[in-house]
């Protein structure tokens, strides 16, 4: 994409269809006349005296306890500068989002209009009522350590800046397991620093906690090193003056054993690489472009452990790893401020974790076999779901015993849990897909490419690293498309009926008579259905010319897919092809089946779509919870929907019994888990929450997930083909763009499964 098309999308992205990131909506009933009586007049008195009598029930009777301010006055605004506090809001507004989906905290953004210490801190406290906790952000140095100090000291709530603490403790946690790895002591390690800004002297003050010596820390600004004839540098600056006057940053790395860089991009050379000492730990964290570049670095040194900002290498020094979690654990023990111990205990638990098994999803997400502490993994990836449940009670659990915790938790295991039902709100099934697909991008055929929306959603795909496009259609109209929408990437653009495709068109052709000659089908209709795009497409995928191939967004799904069961067929092994589509609910991920396929399947079919369905969750990292739905409990009625239900559930108990999945039952007790256990206590679902539902016909299934689509903005992936031989998916008639970059994320993933199934039977 282009400079001006980059520009057009962000802006859009932020405009429409409503101007920002954030709303607000209820929590609370409002239908009635009486629900708003209670919500404001006469009702709402009630709470209000409850408060001043005392005002500790603001968190009983109010949203305080799990509001954060996220509060700049937009002096230092990523590597913009001080552009000011209105220009600061998408900022802040993309903070509190982060809160949100990562640790369920609900965030007021607040920009203030004033350079002035004093007057900004006058602020903060004026509002702090409002709030559990108060997140600065992008406050320009020396002016935010004033106004940090001063507000953690004056509040009796937690105040933390996130640039500074934020990557101080994650990197902390880095450095702690990387110097284990290279068998050295805090106490004895060199550390040479590029940036003596808010996070390069954040980090060295909490490195120093962890035992590192301030004389054997050497720090650089951009005039060079900080040494004690400097006559320009602040107060905190000042606590790191032990360079040797004029010594450059070559000369300091002499046997470095650590370079920490939060400065400017490709100042590192191998040449001082190369001068460090054995097994040199390196954090080049400037962005987008570090210190040292990453395949350059590890190329010099084979001994190297190597931590960046940056998303595409291992070792993420990532803020969003610390900074939900440590407000969630002092939100949820009301904690009056955020203190060193809460810092220290965020470290270690972030440390720890990286040592312990990585669960499969995890290992799904990145695209590996299996992550294991070492070189390149020595700090948790963004996408652990065990973040949470291991980051904020750690650092409850410093706040309490470091005596600023007002309300103590004291039933931990039930705390544990609360925090992981919070990670059900969001779409984190969805980064999740996008991460495993960018892990090994595929060949993608668009099959109408010269539809508008069908190629912004193949632009986005490649720009986002998530396939390698082949597009069809006209070619005229795709280059015209392609210059509106700013797609100057070079990717082929094929059209099946022009000359140029004769010979693959004939070959093709000749390909699928042969296969289909038997059943109807002459050599001549097999060349003409060669010109037809899906035709053509799924022959593209059958010959090895492409991995996967999308269409559907303007034909109807079944004459979509006529073609695909035709040419690509099921995979070995597999008597019936199906579809699952994954639900994006406020409960998590839920997949429904089928939705597509089969309008009344047997008993017999039912239990294949369930064992097909929970291969497919276990390829997102799910453990299957599978509930057979139907109008019917556990043998209540004799209908044959209800008994072919029943039947499918026994044949499944018999042959499969690991395998977590009961019915006949109704949806409400499939998904009311405490309903369930007290009136089917017998069941295999008691007790678990269900991720999974098949339906007794298509009918249901298809009805219940388009239902859950319109009524709740439920938002939805698929239908996802199940039992195909090859990586093919439908788009749904008339898809959104999001739709269908979501479902290219599939059908990528589903590629990288059968390539790995088809090399281990190789095998």
């Amino acid at each position: 994409m282009n400079k001006y098309s980059k520009r057009r999308e962000a802006l859009l992205y932020h405009a429409k269809p409503t101007p920002g990131k954030i709303k607000v909506v209820p929590t609370k009933k409002y239908a009635t006349q009486r629900d708003l009586s209670l919500a404001y007049s006469p009702g709402v008195a009630e709470p209000c005296l409850e408060i001043a009598k005392d005002v500790n029930n603001v968190y009983k009777y109010t949203s305080k306890g799990n509001l954060v301010a996220v509060i700049t006055n937009g002096t230092a605004v990523l590597g913009l500068g001080d552009i000011g506090p209105e220009a600061s809001k998408p900022v802040m507004e993309g903070k509190a989002l982060l809160f949100k989906i990562f640790a369920d905290i609900d965030v007021f953004d607040i920009e203030v209009g004033t350079k002035d210490i004093e007057e900004f801190i006058q602020t903060v406290k004026n509002i702090a009522p409002t709030f559990g906790g108060i997140n600065l952000e992008d406050i320009k140095a020396p002016e935010s350590f004033e106004i940090e100090r001063r507000l953690v000291e004056e509040l009796n709530i937690p105040v933390m800046h996130d640039d500074q603490h934020g990557t101080a403790i994650i990197s902390s946690a880095a450095l702690l397991n990387a110097l284990e790895l290279a068998k050295k002591k805090t106490t004895d390690i060199k550390v040479v620093v590029s940036g003596a800004g808010s996070a390069a002297l954040a980090c060295a003050n909490l490195y120093m906690l962890l035992g590192v010596k301030a004389e054997n820390i050497i720090m650089f600004d951009k005039d060079g090193v900080l040494s004690k004839d400097r006559t320009d540098l602040s107060d905190l600056q000042k606590k790191y003056t032990h360079g040797k006057a004029g010594i450059s940053l070559k000369e300091a790395l002499v046997n470095a054993d650590v370079f920490l860089g939060l400065s400017a991009g490709n100042i590192l050379s191998p040449e001082m690489l190369l001068g460090m000492a054995n097994d040199p730990i390196v954090f080049a964290m400037a962005n987008p472009i570090p210190e040292i570049d990453y395949d350059l670095a590890i190329a010099t040194r084979k001994d190297i452990i190597m931590a960046t900002g940056r998303s595409d290498h291992p070792n993420q020094v990532n803020n969003v790893l610390g900074f939900p979690y440590i407000f969630r654990g002092a939100l949820d023990v009301r904690a009056t401020k955020i203190n060193e111990e809460m810092k220290m205990a965020a470290v270690h638990a972030l440390a720890e974790l990286a040592k312990e098994p990585v669960p499969e999803q995890v290992n799904i997400a990145y695209g590996e076999t299996r992550l294991n502490f070492g070189k390149d993994y020595i700090i948790p990836k963004p996408f652990d779901p065990r973040l949470i449940a291991v980051v904020a009670p750690a650092v409850a659990k410093a706040a309490m015993n470091s005596g600023v915790a007002l309300h103590p938790i004291t039933d931990w295991e039930k705390y544990e849990e609360e925090l992981l039902e919070r990670l059900g709100s969001d779409n984190k099934m969805v980064r999740l897909l996008m991460n495993r697909a960018k892990t090994d991008p595929k060949r993608v055929v668009f099959a109408e490419a010269d539809h508008l929306d069908v190629l912004k959603a193949a632009q986005i795909a490649y720009e986002e690293g998530i396939a390698r496009p082949i597009l069809l259609g006209n070619r005229e109209l795709i280059l015209e498309l392609k210059e509106e929408l700013g797609f100057d990437a070079e990717v082929p653009i094929i059209d099946p009926k022009t000359k140029e495709e004769d010979k693959r068109r004939l070959k093709y052709g000749e390909i699928y008579w042969k296969a289909r000659q038997r059943r109807g089908i002459s050599q001549l209709d097999a060349q003409r259905w060669m010109r037809e795009r899906n035709y053509f497409a799924a022959m593209m995928v059958n010959e090895g010319d492409a991995d996967a191939m999308v269409s559907g967004y303007s034909r109807s799904y079944p004459s979509t897919v006529k073609p695909l069961m035709q040419l690509i067929g099921k995979a070995p092994g597999i008597t019936l092809i199906a579809t699952t589509n994954m639900m994006m609910t406020n409960r998590g991920p839920m997949f429904l089946s089928d939705t597509a396929i089969n309008p009344n399947p047997t008993a017999d079919e039912l239990a294949k779509i369930a064992l097909m369905t929970a291969k497919t969750a276990r390829m997102f990292g799910m453990e299957p919870v599978i509930a057979m739905v139907s109008f019917s409990n556990f043998g209540s009625s004799a209908h044959e929907s209800a008994s072919k239900v029943r039947e499918a559930v026994a044949y499944l108990h018999k042959y499969y019994p690991d395998l977590i999945v009961d019915g006949e039952i109704q949806t409400d007790f499939a998904l009311n888990p405490e309903m369930l256990k007290a009136k089917f206590p017998f069941s295999k679902l008691a007790g678990k929450k269900v991720n999974t539902l098949i339906f007794p016909n298509l009918e249901a299934a298809n009805i219940t997930y388009k239902l859950l689509k319109e009524l709740y903005k439920v938002d939805s992936v698929g239908p996802i083909m199940l039992g195909m031989e090859k990586a093919a998916h439908i788009f749904q008639l008339g898809a959104s763009v999001e739709e269908m970059v979501n479902m290219v994320a599939v059908s990528v993933v589903d590629a990288q499964e059968k390539e790995k199934r088809n090399n281990m039977q190789a095998k």
